[in-house]
């Protein structure tokens, strides 16, 4: 390009000295456009690569001043370096991890197969819709759904821990039931699942119309019979008494005093269905139920619960068949065994019956008379749970009643007739107790050597002994008639364990929930080869005796820190024992005789 004045511009100057100078743009249309095409890419290629040569070996101007780039090849300097796992480390070895998320659940047949000589790969969790192989809820192993279900329903422990009963558990009885069982619309899978819960344990009011109901229902639903394992069955002792004020619309509120309400009549019920009536829907309606639950009631004069729809003695009875109850639980028993009689209908009804648990309310004589007849007859069970006095009430003398009871028979020798059982694995007794009952208890064992007996619980409500004075009778840590009482039943109890060798689980304690020191309360337990509570030279050396192997985990000769008020009374401080205490000096009870307090 020329100026005005006939020069050259600077620009077109430097371009005419470059030897890679393009000269003019030139197409050769003879040739076809591909090949066209062709020769302006290589053309390109080589124009670029000697300009990055050209860039490359330039040194350094002026206007850039410093180093040359460095080459291409230059490995990078690592500015960090971990440091090495310690030995000490439980995983030394780093943990093989896959970056991959692998259905853990597909078969091998789910498996990706493909022409490659390498190995199938397990399919990955995608998401639906992207790819053919996938997985869903449903997909997951069945320990993740129970775990999920028994983190909503709660886990399945029974209020009571007996064999059977903690196996199907009682847990299912959620407070939230009607809510939860919106979990069975989630997957199919969930649905059984959830089903098994809620139906696991039921509940049912032992009237006609209730029975009625839930027969009509079970038979209309039959895929959920298998699932109810425990059925609990209660009866009304009252119902309430509607009179022309509770119909009209004038809204009283019954005053409450301490005797009850004053202002609300009641009477008894006259719709309660009998025994033979629930057996036989038990029968009918549950074939897997395993747990059945009979709670009479309690009342002041209660009415006693019919085993029969008609009574007559024309015709022989039959009680209907559960075949599948194994353990049976009786709350309320004054109300459904007032006798021998009623004893062996409700055995009758159950053939394969292996635990009884019964349990009354309030202490009669009748109810240590009754369970007195009971007790020496033959029984086929392998557990015995048996409470008549559970009110864990320390008392200043013996009851009028239980004297009733005492002037008719020893009830300790008829409780060990009922433990010498040859079926007999575990016994578990509440209520009066005293070293009569193992004396008696190795005299009923034809060959102890035999027995199938492996433990022994005993909670003593007090210890059955000859008095002068009605007051030498009481129990607690502050009468030392009962504590000597309660260390001849231990030594009673540890001189039987020389003969059953079987027994590996021996208890004997004493409950009050009065006791100003509740910690202090006497109690003597053998669990594992290992010895802990009450204490004194006779027990050490008829232990060394009867069970040579057997020590105790702590042998204490005081209770704590002990001291006296300004009335001289004996105080404990309360910062002891804030723990189970395993070592109990039983001489030391005799410090307490004058009566403690706690400061």
């Amino acid at each position: 390009m020329e100026l005005t004045d006939g020069t050259t511009s600077v620009d077109e100057g430097r371009d005419r000295d470059r030897p890679d100078r393009a000269e003019g743009l030139t197409i050769d249309t003879r040739l076809s456009r591909a090949e066209r095409t062709q020769s302006i890419h290589e053309q390109d290629e080589g124009n670029a690569m000697v300009e990055l040569a050209s860039i490359m070996a330039a040194a350094s101007n002026p206007v850039s001043p410093g180093p040359s780039s460095p080459p291409l090849e230059q490995t990078r300097i690592q500015d960090f370096i971990p440091p090495t796992r310690p030995s000490s480390t439980p995983f030394p070895q780093p943990e093989p991890r896959s970056k991959e998320l692998r259905c853990i659940s597909c078969p091998a047949d789910r498996f990706v197969e493909s022409d490659d000589p390498e190995p199938a790969v397990p399919p990955t969790i995608q998401s639906p819709g992207t790819s053919d192989v996938g997985t869903s809820l449903s997909d997951l192993p069945a320990e993740i759904h129970e775990c999920i279900l028994d983190h909503l329903f709660g886990f399945r422990v029974s209020t009571t821990s007996k064999s059977s009963i903690t196996r199907w558990g009682t847990a299912l009885r959620h407070p939230r039931r009607k809510e939860l069982s919106g979990l069975s619309l989630v997957s199919r899978a969930w649905r059984v699942l959830v089903q098994e819960r809620l139906y696991r344990h039921i509940k049912l009011r032992a009237t006609v119309d209730s029975l009625r109901e839930s027969f009509f229902y079970f038979a209309e639903h039959p895929h959920l019979r298998s699932y109810v394992k425990h059925i609990e069955v209660w009866f009304p002792v009252f119902r309430p008494k509607y009179g022309v004020m509770s119909l009209s619309s004038a809204c009283t509120v019954p005053v409450v005093t301490s005797d009850g309400l004053t202002t609300a009549s009641y009477m008894l019920p006259m719709d309660n269905c009998s025994l033979e009536e629930t057996f036989y829907l038990v029968a009918e309606s549950f074939p897997e139920v395993c747990v059945m639950t009979l709670e009479g009631g309690e009342r002041k004069k209660a009415p006693k619960v019919r085993h029969w729809i008609r009574d007559s003695s024309r015709r022989p009875r039959i009680m209907p068949k559960v075949e599948s109850v194994r353990t049976l639980i009786c709350k309320g028993q004054w109300n459904l065994i007032r006798g021998v009689d009623d004893f062996e209908t409700i055995m009758s009804a159950l053939p394969n019956l292996q635990e009884w648990h019964g349990s009354y309310s309030k202490p009669k004589s009748k109810s240590y008379l009754t369970m007195a007849d009971i007790l020496v007859k033959p029984m086929r069970l392998t557990t015995l749970d048996l409470c008549i006095e559970g009110d864990y009430r320390r008392e200043l003398s013996f009851p009028p009643y239980f004297l009733k009871v005492s002037s008719k028979l020893h009830f300790c020798s008829r409780l060990a007739i009922g433990a010498a059982s040859p079926s007999l694995e575990r016994i578990s007794y509440t209520g009066r107790v005293c070293k009569q009952f193992f004396i008696d208890l190795m005299l009923a064992l034809k060959d102890p050597r035999q027995t199938r007996l492996r433990a022994i619980d005993l909670t003593v409500k007090n210890c059955c002994r000859k008095v002068t004075h009605w007051n030498e009778s009481g129990s607690g840590i502050t009468d030392m008639n009962f504590i000597n009482a309660f260390e001849e039943l231990v030594i009673a109890g540890i001189r039987a364990l020389g003969r059953l060798k079987s027994v590996e689980y021996l208890r004997i304690r004493y409950v009050d929930l009065d006791s100003p020191v509740p910690p202090l309360n006497p109690y003597f337990l053998l669990r594992d080869g290992w010895c802990s509570g009450v204490w004194s030279d006779a027990i050490i050396a008829e232990l060394n005796r009867a069970r040579p192997d057997v020590r105790f985990e702590e042998l204490a000769e005081s209770f704590g820190e002990i001291g006296y008020n300004k009335d001289g009374r004996m105080t404990i401080s309360p910062e002891f024992p804030k723990s189970r205490a395993l070592s109990l000096k039983l001489s030391n009870y005799a410090l307490l005789s004058g009566g403690i307090s706690i400061s």
